[in-house]
């Protein structure tokens, strides 16, 4: 019996002749009908490119194959008809993309986005619809969307797209699931769940996964088998647990191997406070009928209270959607609220724009989604050049060039890239160029928000010590915001956790992570921890 889907000997490059660029470089391995396979590796190694590839959905003719075949149930792929590759795009293969938002139409609701792919290939009645988009959300953890089915991406976290996206892929229960980062965005409670859904269908539905992940976490207890990808090569594949005990290859124990580790330098305890914040609420309301009559509120923010204190690392962590994202733009600024906000001794809550001006460029942010973030129409050095301008700094062009460089050095990218643009680069990559954003200011306050969700482990650990020995260099202040409390441990000096906008539990970080008092911390860190949680402790929004 042949495989579900058949990849041999593929390659894809970008770009002709002396501009060519060999993204994957002879590829082969085979999926069957209802297997798990885990295709890993560091940023850039040409997993994603495998995947679009499957699916026929790089930009030709700038993406073309050297040489290669796929096939799916005996039938070719490559050079497919555009109308049959439209009967098997979200209904045989379906596809969850790394980054939501920026896969999801921001016009749309969600509920016409998810039932899209129902009256597309199903052609069902609008009742039959609703019921399965209501089906779709409840199985992926989004109960509490089901009264906001008219609300648009934008109104929802980054782990809330993310689970629309498996919603939108799950529809038409399809022959296989290629899930790119699936969990990236998602903390770590509904981590666990979302990989226990996919694999349940996957069971239930006898449905292929193609699971593609820098987590090998995930990958050992999701996966039947995996391959190691490096540079565009497979170089190693098996059964998952006989290369995860004995790999064969250097770079598959180097990415065994690595991970964050350690903790952040001692900092002083008398340190002055830099950011404070009293009784903020960020509270955004519902509104019904034809006038649009305000009849509740989302309340993402709702009395919190806490201090930052200078050259610290506060760590703020928390399911999806409960207010760490919108805490943080609030405490710039960059959300309305309510409630005292005041930095370096300065009540900024009172400040209007022009005010807040000066002091943008001590306080910057990191935002989670690396591509929403940056300008498809500025290269790098513009995009990293353009804090400089704007709060003249770093003198002539020539000059800011060399920062730029310096600064692209420090987050491990080339400094010949300053001059490509965000397309050209993988998620990873992204996520490094907007830290040098950032940083090339030399701020006094950043706000990281998912920093490392879109980078490797052996990437992480790099971009981890980075962040701690900028800070102990320049005394920098970090809100740090992550699902992944490995990654906080290694970062945080203090730790708030929150839930439903509130603060359920704070205090020094050794404390938070090694002796929790509330049970919602307890399930948090188990699920972190010891990779798995009691169903009691899961919690969905």
């Amino acid at each position: 019996m042949s495989a579900l889907l058949e990849i041999n000997d593929l390659s894809c490059s970008f770009g002709q002749a002396t501009k060519e660029v060999k993204a994957v470089r002879n590829a082969s391995f085979e999926i069957n009908k209802g297997e798990s396979v885990a295709l890993v590796g560091e940023s850039g190694s040409g997993k994603s490119v495998t995947a679009l590839s499957v699916l026929q959905l790089l930009p030709y003719p700038h993406a073309w194959h050297p040489s290669g075949s796929i096939k799916y149930q005996g039938e070719e792929l490559i050079n497919a008809d555009h109308k049959r590759l439209r009967e098997i795009r979200g209904d045989r293969i379906a596809m969850i993309f790394q980054e939501p938002l920026n896969s999801l139409n921001p016009l749309h609701s969600i509920y016409k986005q998810i039932s899209e792919v129902l009256y597309l290939h199903k052609s069902m009645s609008h009742k039959a619809a609703l019921a399965r988009v209501t089906e779709l959300l409840e199985l992926v953890g989004l109960g509490s969307a089901i009264k906001r089915l008219d609300a648009l991406p934008h109104e929802f976290s980054g782990g809330q797209q993310q689970r629309v996206m498996i919603a939108m892929s799950l529809a038409n229960d399809p022959d296989l699931l290629i899930a790119d980062e699936p969990t990236t965005a998602l903390d770590v409670t509904i981590q666990a769940q979302v990989l226990k859904l996919l694999d349940d269908l996957r069971r239930e539905l006898d449905m292929a996964l193609l699971l593609i992940t820098h987590d090998l976490g995930i990958v050992r207890v999701t996966s039947d088998r995996v391959c190691v990808m490096n540079e565009g090569e497979i170089v190693e594949q098996g059964i998952t647990e006989s290369v995860f005990e004995k790999p064969q290859h250097d770079y598959t124990k180097h990415l065994l191997n690595t991970q964050p580790r350690g903790e952040p330098d001692s900092a002083s305890p008398d340190a002055k406070n830099i950011m404070t914040c009293d009784d903020l609420k960020v509270w955004f309301p519902i509104k019904r009928g034809i006038l649009k009559r305000t009849v509740d509120h989302v309340k993402a923010v709702d009395g919190i209270t806490l201090n930052v204190k200078q050259g610290h690392t506060l760590g703020v962590v928390g399911e999806s959607g409960s207010g760490k994202s919108t805490l943080a733009r609030a405490l710039l600024r960059l959300e309305r609220s309510d409630g005292a906000i005041e930095f370096a001794g300065q009540h900024i809550h009172t400040m209007n724009t022009r005010d807040m001006r000066p002091l943008r460029a001590d306080m910057q942010i990191v935002f989670q989604d690396p591509f929403g973030s940056l300008s498809p129409r500025l290269s790098v050095a513009q995009i990293v050049e353009e804090g400089l301008k704007v709060h003249g700094i770093g003198g002539d062009y020539t000059t800011r060039r060399k920062l730029i460089a310096e600064t692209l050095i420090e987050v491990g990218l080339e400094p010949e890239m300053m001059d490509r643009y965000p397309h050209e680069f993988s998620g990873g990559q992204r996520q490094r160029i907007c830290i040098a954003r950032a940083l090339v200011l030399k701020p006094d306050f950043i706000v990281l928000d998912e920093p490392t969700s879109a980078l490797d482990v052996s990437v992480q650990a790099q971009i981890i010590d980075l962040l701690r020995e900028l800070q102990k260099s320049h005394n920098i202040t970090y809100l740090f915001i992550s699902h992944d409390l490995k990654v906080v441990r290694a970062m945080s000096h203090e730790i708030v956790v929150m839930r439903h906008g509130k603060i359920v539990e704070q205090g020094p970080a050794a404390q938070i992570i090694d002796n929790p008092r509330e049970p919602y911390t307890k399930a948090l860190m188990a699920a972190a921890f010891e990779l798995k949680a009691d169903d009691s402790g899961m919690v969905s929004d």
